[in-house]
């Protein structure tokens, strides 16, 4: 049944909120996280990037079905930014996923049926005061708090990015998802559909991530984060590829 995990059907889902992180890393410390299918999409051929996002999602389906066998759920999900050639030597640019959580056992339970992300569950909490947001799980030891500003928000103080159009570029989500099987040689690419994606800038208060801390990433500094609300969108069915 190894076949099921390969996205064998398309997916469909609105996401009401998409909350993401971008850090920048010494591409030399990201280097190892990646299969050798994959280059590290780079900036000024010094830095790479690893994504943390927090997708609060609605109507999750099989696309094309009725609406009512959707199913809402929080998704977290921790992943490098990265290249890759295919066999049409066309350059595609997408995500690595190294760690996926989710707020509800039935996502779980599917996910790890149809895809290889292996997803665990964990407590997801949301709470605002005082134009105050914060995002935090106890169980996986995360949280982060965001500012809700009329103002024009700044970016990162120690973000390697000169103006918000640079650090758009790697705001995400890309166009691809890839998932390395090495012991095969094989590749599966999952493509993503969006419209009407205008990320607005986030300013972050403050940030704690323990997933983030356990890989020792010596030189790692908050980039930029952004977030979209209220957007359509959908991964098309896996397509496979040999690339050895």
């Amino acid at each position: 049944m190894k076949f099921l995990k390969n996205h064998p059907f398309a997916v469909s889902a609105f996401f009401e909120s998409s909350v993401v992180l971008t850090f920048a890393v010494p591409k030399a410390e990201l280097q190892p996280l990646i299969p050798k299918a994959l280059q590290l999409d780079t900036f000024q051929d010094t830095w790479g990037f690893i994504a943390i996002a927090l997708v609060r999602t609605k109507g999750l389906r099989p696309k094309g079905t009725p609406h009512f066998l959707g199913n809402d759920f929080v998704l977290c999900g921790y992943r490098i930014f990265v290249r890759y050639t295919n066999q049409e030597g066309k350059r595609l640019r997408g995500l690595y996923i190294i760690k996926s959580e989710t707020n509800k056992r039935k996502m779980e339970f599917f996910g790890n049926i149809f895809t290889h992300y292996n997803y665990t569950t964990t407590d997801i909490q949301f709470s605002e005061k005082e134009g105050i947001r914060e995002i935090y799980s106890k169980q996986s030891d995360f949280n982060f708090q965001l500012v809700d500003s009329e103002t024009p928000v700044e970016l990162p103080v120690d973000s390697p990015f000169a103006d918000w159009k640079e650090a758009r570029r790697f705001a995400g989500p890309l166009p691809f998802t890839f998932t390395v099987d090495e012991k095969e040689g094989t590749i599966l690419i999952i493509e993503g559909v969006r419209q009407q994606w205008i990320p607005k800038p986030l300013k972050v208060q403050s940030y704690h991530f323990k997933f983030l801390q356990d890989l020792n990433l010596r030189g790692i500094v908050l980039a930029n984060a952004f977030e979209i609300k209220n957007i359509p969108y959908y991964w098309k069915k896996g397509k496979m590829e040999s690339w050895k």
